[in-house]
């Protein structure tokens, strides 16, 4: 099996099994503000069991490719949202579930202005920006109990573009 992860573009149907992706797609569901802004409401499953909902600023180092995948962390506790604050792309790195551990991971690189919001529980890599600064918003569970597990490969990956 190769251990090489090529990029491929961020996709909402690709995604999906995973998470949302957080963009301006079609016609916004309202216009507010005196007719000056279009609202896309509610584009994300925001989910954080018996915590409360928490709004961080991450400031993370940029990386380039090919770049290593060593270890992909989930939140059994809550859903996690990356909104960048630049309108650079970045590295999302997903895995499915098997039993527990992480199957082969899927690698996508986002478009400027997209985000994303992964589902409670789905194995994923580290913030990884590709440009500095490496701004986001992160809107994550904030609460009491273990909520990250981190798995770390037998044999890194390699992505790259």
């Amino acid at each position: 099996m190769s251990r090489v992860l090529t990029l491929q573009p961020l996709t909402a149907s690709a995604f999906a099994p995973f998470g949302d992706v957080l963009e301006i797609a079609g016609d916004p569901d309202r216009i507010i503000n005196q007719g000056l802004c279009g609202r896309f409401h509610d584009r994300a499953v925001l989910d954080f069991g018996d915590g409360r909902a928490g709004i961080s600023i991450f400031d993370a180092e940029a990386r380039t490719l090919p770049m290593t995948l060593a270890m992909v962390e989930r939140h059994p506790l809550g859903s996690q949202s990356f909104l960048p604050m630049t309108q650079h792309p970045f590295v999302v790195i997903v895995a499915p579930d098997a039993g527990g551990r992480p199957d082969r991971p899927l690698a996508f690189k986002t478009a400027p202005g997209q985000g994303v919001n992964y589902h409670r529980n789905t194995w994923h890599g580290v913030l990884t920006p590709l440009h500095a600064p490496g701004l986001f918003a992160v809107v994550d569970r904030i609460g009491e109990g273990a909520n990250l597990q981190e798995h770390w490969f037998d044999a890194a990956y390699t992505v790259t573009d």
